[in-house]
């Protein structure tokens, strides 16, 4: 487990003290931390699919997989953060959007400084998928 890719579970536990903290809308906190953590299930779930179909050669199923996993991550978050807005306070939808954008971005960094900072056999290092020498 490398602390790079793995920091938006510590940055919602982060989280969870600042919204205590500051009063911010628990409710905001709890949809959008439930949103993140099923759309991180789902992708962790999707990336072992994607690699055995890819182990396989199926290449054509494994980017329908990630598409489509995807896509459905960022309406289910979409979505989390529109419903909560309209069925219970516009701050807790503010509350869940700003946390959930506040994970997204920390996620996408991460995930972009472990891939640079892997392993040849990750990808790392490769430009235009030719091995750094």
């Amino acid at each position: 487990m490398s602390p790079p890719k793995y920091v938006d579970p510590l940055m919602l536990a982060a989280a969870l003290a600042v919204f205590l903290l500051g009063g911010f809308p628990m409710l905001g906190f709890a949809v959008g931390a439930g949103a993140w953590l099923v759309q991180r299930i789902v992708g962790v779930i999707a990336t072992k699919h994607v690699a055995a179909e890819l182990a396989v050669g199926n290449r054509q199923k494994a980017m329908g997989i990630t598409a489509a996993t995807t896509l459905g991550r960022v309406w289910l978050m979409t979505l989390s953060v529109l419903l909560v807005g309209l069925l219970a306070d516009h701050e807790d939808g503010l509350a869940a959007a700003l946390l959930l954008t506040g994970l997204f971005t920390v996620s996408f960094a991460a995930q972009g400084i472990a891939h640079l900072f892997g392993s040849e056999g990750e990808g790392a290092g490769r430009a235009n998928g030719v091995p750094a020498s």
